[in-house]
């Protein structure tokens, strides 16, 4: 189905290029600039709870689109947020250049935007939005986590984990992770000392390890190290987690 265009301004915030499916590209403002990303609409008029996506440091590539679709599908209001503002890498190095070039500052500051764009919609609950990340955007979740104490549940996946107490205190989202244990980028050390200084500010945390897998595991394009029933459970775990935090 051809997609349509249109222009519109709401709640400050500018709406494009609207497509079939309830599927919308759509900007915010961001501090002194604008952010952007694409927002997947549910069926129905809702509200309905909410969902941030954030992506890997490939950029807000079809994979990640997909599973935004996945979760508007679902019945959650789905907002994948693009932090490389319409980049997508096509090769590691170019991953590599595109996410070094991201100020954490303002990635993090365009994923609050997008919480607060979130908050503002009557389609959503606004007491139940949650995020969930990959690789570098799994990182990002639980900034987000740290800087929006609104925000009701986050899901790491493989991102790298903050320890200091004095940033984790501000985190109120109930938290849940999936890691892989050959991962030598975030190895199952640095997951134990995450879970220990969670448990000890008495913060929930869901974290699993799988054994034999490495980084970016859950990714199908990533040939060498694809694990598709690690992968299917890890998504159950989100779904699961999702559903009993934010409800449908």
């Amino acid at each position: 189905m051809k997609s349509f265009f249109a222009f519109v301004v709401f709640a400050f915030v500018a709406f494009s290029a609207v497509g079939a499916y309830g599927q919308q590209a759509v900007s915010f403002p961001s501090g002194d600039s604008t952010a952007q990303g694409i927002l997947y609409l549910p069926q129905g008029a809702g509200p309905h709870p909410g969902v941030i996506v954030i992506h890997e440091w490939w950029g807000l590539n079809d994979w990640i689109k997909q599973e935004a679709a996945g979760y508007s599908a679902k019945g959650y209001v789905a907002l994948a947020v693009d932090l490389y503002r319409g980049k997508v890498a096509t090769t590691p190095d170019m991953a590599h250049e595109l996410s070094r070039g991201l100020a954490q500052d303002q990635g993090v500051r365009d994923l609050t935007a997008a919480f607060a764009w979130l908050e503002a919609r009557k389609d959503v609950k606004r007491d139940r939005i949650g995020a969930v990340g990959w690789c570098m955007g799994g990182g990002y979740a639980l900034q987000l986590a740290i800087a929006a104490p609104a925000l009701k549940a986050v899901a790491v996946n493989y991102g790298s984990l903050a320890t200091d107490k004095g940033a984790l205190a501000k985190i109120h989202a109930a938290v849940l992770g999936n890691f892989g244990g050959q991962d030598h980028g975030i190895p199952p050390d640095s997951v134990h000392a995450f879970e220990t200084a969670m448990q000890s500010l008495g913060k929930p945390v869901d974290a699993k390890i799988y054994p034999d897998a490495g980084h970016a595991f859950e990714n199908p394009n990533n040939q060498a190290g694809y694990r598709p029933d690690d992968a299917a459970d890890a998504l159950a775990r989100v779904d699961r987690f999702f559903t009993e935090k934010l409800g449908h």
